[in-house]
């Protein structure tokens, strides 16, 4: 038995899923009023004519919501900060972009008394688990719908085919049909010729990537840049004091200007299967790189490296859309303890789509050149090592004593 459904808020991004949507809705919950919310973290040009395109096909009216800056400051530099990659090359650009906008989407929802919340998420994917695990977060009994996983559409082909049946205008055709998520931290291409691993991606093609160019493309001069951080968080670059949103969107210029951050991946989704992705991610690439570099110089060997181990849970917590769990803040308060005295400046050398250091200080740094000379010092005494090595090869020593004597 179907509920009834008078009420209901749309994720809704006016792409191809979404647009075909709104109608969908109203064809299946006949009488219903959709809200269309689009979460504006970053898209660009994606928002344009938006409102026009969401209300011509059915909906009562659209919400735009300005996200940009707290996706930067909270989501965003929280994830930098951990250090946290999945599977050694995602930078998570649409893992942590979800919970914020789903976040959003649950105020709304509550604001206009909706019987329900929809998204456009397909049901191999994980985006669907990251929206629904936020909307149980912050409205554990409201009624979610997801189109993928009760209608008859199989594919983006009978997608478009529904599209033109009901005279929905598309910015895409059957040839340019890559499946993209696009925000201020990263862009992303599925589909097509990418459905195969063993094809090469046309990063030189005329329109393939818009973040950039390919390191071929990119200049034969080099580009210096310096970022100052102050407690892990990167707040000046070449001197100039910047917002996040300013910051991340100068390096992206900077980066793909040069070719930097380009992953082709082939990556675990949480639903099990394997999935191909090519992502374009330039100024986030860059920050990872720096943000690392200034902890080397600046963090104990203990702290550092179990904060890689805390990097590789933290890269799951978010990629598996568990933003919005106590033991991601519990991550995360780790994490800021250890950023505390990641304060410093980071010099980096972009040339054709390499990231090379080009020099690092800190007021917190933990270097002394007078004890890690190879010259002559007067602070360590060579002879202590001995001992040292003994007690630290003891448990070793012993076994091999042990072996020894079993084996007479």
């Amino acid at each position: 038995m179907k509920k009834e459904i008078k009420k209901v808020v749309l994720a809704y991004s006016g792409g191809l899923d979404t647009s075909i949507i709104i109608p969908w809705l109203k064809e299946t919950y006949p009488g219903c009023e959709v809200i269309a919310v689009s979460g504006d973290v970053g898209q660009g040009t994606e928002l344009e004519g938006l409102e026009e395109k969401a209300i011509k096909t059915g909906a009562s009216k659209l919400y735009i919501e300005d996200l940009k800056e707290e996706f930067v400051q909270d989501y965003v530099y929280p994830t930098v900060k951990a250090g946290a990659v999945y599977e050694n090359k995602y930078l998570l650009g649409t893992s942590f972009a979800r919970p914020i906008i789903a976040k959003r989407i649950v105020e709304i929802a509550k604001k206009e008394g909706a019987d329900a919340i929809c998204h456009g998420c397909t049901g191999k994917g994980n985006d669907q688990v990251r929206f629904e695990l936020t909307i149980k977060a912050f409205a554990p009994d409201m009624e979610i719908i997801a189109p993928w996983r009760i209608w008859d559409l199989k594919s983006r082909e009978e997608e478009i085919e529904y599209a033109e049946a009901h005279q929905i205008p598309l910015k895409i055709n059957r040839e340019t049909n890559y499946s993209k998520d696009k925000n201020l931290w990263h862009l992303s291409h599925e589909g097509l010729d990418l459905e195969n691993p063993a094809n090469e991606p046309q990063y030189n093609k005329e329109g393939f990537l818009e973040l950039g160019v390919s390191p071929e493309q990119a200049p034969d001069k080099p580009t210096y840049i310096t970022l100052h951080f102050e407690k892990g968080v990167p707040t000046m670059l070449d001197g100039k004091k910047l917002s996040g949103v300013e910051m991340v969107e100068a390096l992206n210029k900077l980066g793909g200007e040069n070719g930097i951050g380009l992953a082709d991946i082939v990556e675990n989704r949480l639903v099990g299967m394997k999935s191909r992705g090519v992502y374009e991610t330039p100024g986030g690439t860059i920050l990872y790189h720096a943000h690392n570099k200034l902890e080397e110089l600046c963090l104990d060997r203990d702290t550092y490296h179990y904060k890689q181990q805390i990097g590789l849970k933290f890269a799951e917590l978010v990629y598996f859309g568990q933003w919005f769990t106590q033991l991601r803040e519990a991550l995360s308060a780790f994490v800021d303890s250890t950023q505390e005295t990641v304060t410093g400046d980071v010099t980096l050398k972009l040339y054709k789509g390499n990231i090379i250091d080009a020099g690092v200080t800190s007021p917190y740094s933990l270097y002394d050149e007078e004890i890690a000379t190879f010259d002559e010092d007067e602070v360590y005494d060579q002879k202590d090592a001995g001992g040292f090595i003994n007690l630290f090869g003891l448990p070793i020593k012993v076994q091999a004593q042990k072996k020894q004597q079993n084996q007479k």
